[in-house]
């Protein structure tokens, strides 16, 4: 009988090496305690799935080493220390275990909250560590009757804001990517104003980290909370300007904060643990013995799922078998999730429908392109948790229906795919191609015929088609220092005009205002791929 080899790389819990131990089909090989190395060296080639945590890298170095290898299981949430393209370039599985620490996170925002509003770390460490009886010194706050603004409205979100309720809070949620009756249905209150966030008591932050949401908390938010405001982020370093937030908390604008998580790890001598008006934690989200064990186990599960070939639960890429489809398929799938991603930073609301369309010989692989798609357009309010193999569900589960059609040859373009978006806020199409030596373009956004190239940093500008325009545009970036690379024009029947420019710097929210402000500005949307 055929035995399957399972190399865990990095301590887990007791019950998942059990269950490792007990399969009669899977040879279990415990390695958490030796030289990396060794590990690499001696012991991964023979490996046909190794599960890890933070300690060991998946790196160039170790896939070389994994002759063998089918999927890499990473014991967390967290990616970071694997090189998922050189996995997938090999064809090895990246998986991950999102859901198994979520109980264990929500409770230590809890956690911080009450801390935050008790000053609990702070009496506690007043009376046992100085053994200073001063009662007078410590007046907190109750939670009861506060408002709490609740950024994020996923499976933490979520029950960070019911566990509030029962402390009687007012709970007011951000996220735009939700059907609002997820909120309203809960008796709390659903907002699309951001600024109802920042007038709120109480700020916690529950999003993935992406170009959209590091430093979505900056001097300019600080600015307009209230005075005596209490923050907490148990979910990413860097949702909230480091810098900045020392800067309120140092000034009282920021009455307190609970920190869990911070831009770079261990932070050892960062400047906010100076402060005496912060709760501090080492990221410790994942911390109980209830979540290790879940981890462990969840672990355990997928890696014998994956050594049997039987299925790969949280798949983070999908190997393509090349030699069962023509080469030119692959830059087609990997066009289609930019475009998806593109759409939905277009488009940031609520995504009800995504379309795909194939023109030409791609039209026969346009259900896998769909997939792609789906994966970019949702991974912006997403975040781990979307991947090639629970795209489907994941779209069932918030309510999108997903769509493929095979039309006829385009007169024009050999293959063509058009990507049309549909989301609470309205509709996006965009259709795209690829020319020789795989150069991705755009070549038609809604009713402007349009080339650009499919990459950077992107503004996108409709306006009523009278002149000056471009040129108060360009006065615009100019004064903001931003760089223009490209500037593509088109119009439409309507008197309308498209601009799509791309540029070497990031875009500031104050800059695209400016260009809101234009009298025969339309719209304008900012995007980066």
């Amino acid at each position: 009988m055929q035995k399957y080899t399972v190399v865990v790389c990095d301590h887990i819990h007791e019950a998942g090496l059990k269950m490792l131990e007990d399969d009669k089909d899977i040879n279990f090989i415990m390695a958490a305690d030796v030289d990396k190395t060794e590990l690499v060296e001696k012991i991964i080639s023979t490996a046909d799935v190794a599960i890890t945590r933070s300690s060991t890298d998946i790196d160039k170095y170790f896939i070389a080493n994994a002759k063998n290898m089918k999927a890499i299981v990473r014991a967390g949430v967290g990616v970071d220390n694997v090189d998922i393209p050189s996995c997938s370039k090999e064809g090895i599985i990246v998986m991950n275990v999102p859901t198994a620490n979520t109980i264990a996170a929500v409770e230590l925002t809890m956690t911080h909250m009450l801390s935050c509003m008790r000053m609990f770390p702070y009496s506690h460490d007043h009376l046992k560590n100085q053994r200073v009886w001063k009662r007078e010194k410590w007046y907190g706050y109750e939670m009861k009757g506060k408002k709490l603004g609740v950024i994020g409205f996923g499976n933490i979100g979520s029950r960070v804001a019911k566990r509030a309720q029962a402390f009687e809070m007012d709970i007011i949620a951000y996220d735009p990517y939700i059907n609002p009756s997820k909120v309203t249905d809960l008796d709390m209150t659903y907002t699309k104003n951001f600024e109802d966030i920042l007038a709120c008591d109480i700020i916690t932050i529950h999003t993935p980290k992406n170009q959209e949401t590091i430093g979505m908390i900056n001097e300019a938010e600080f600015a307009k909370m209230k005075d005596g405001v209490v923050v907490i982020n148990c979910a990413r370093g860097g949702l909230y300007n480091e810098e900045a937030l020392y800067n309120n908390l140092k000034s009282g604008k920021i009455r307190f904060a609970g920190i869990d998580v911070f831009s770079k790890e261990p932070a050892t001598d960062h400047p906010l643990l100076n402060l005496d008006n912060v709760t501090v934690s080492p990221h410790l989200g994942a911390n109980t013995f209830e979540s290790q064990y879940n981890i462990g186990t969840q672990a355990a599960q997928n890696a014998i799922l994956a050594a049997k070939g039987i299925a790969y639960p949280h798949a983070m890429n999908l190997p393509i078998d090349e030699s069962k489809i023509p080469s030119f398929v692959k830059p087609f799938l990997e066009m289609g999730q930019k475009i998806g991603f593109l759409e939905s930073q277009m488009n940031k609301s609520q995504i009800i429908a995504i379309k795909v369309s194939g023109h030409g010989e791609i039209s026969k692989y346009v259900e896998s392109l769909s997939t792609f798609v789906a994966v970019g357009a949702m991974s912006q309010n997403s975040g781990d948790t979307i991947n090639y193999v629970n795209a489907d569900f994941v779209a069932k589960e918030k309510g999108i229906k997903i769509e493929s059609e095979a039309l006829c040859d385009s007169s024009v373009y050999k293959n063509l795919i058009t990507i049309k978006l549909t989301t609470s806020e309205g509709t996006t199409t965009i259709s795209a191609t690829i020319f020789d030596d795989n150069v991705q373009r755009i070549v038609a956004i809604g009713s402007f015929d349009i080339e650009v190239a499919l990459k950077g940093d992107m503004i996108l500008v409709q306006n009523s088609d009278v002149p000056g325009v471009i040129g108060s545009m360009g006065s615009i970036l100019a004064s903001h220092n931003i760089n223009i690379a490209d500037f593509s024009l088109a119009r439409n029947a309507k008197s309308e005009a498209l601009a799509v420019i791309l540029v070497d710097d990031v875009v500031s929210d104050v800059a695209l205002a400016e260009l809101s402000s234009l009298e025969a500005c339309l719209s304008v949307k900012y995007a980066r791929i």
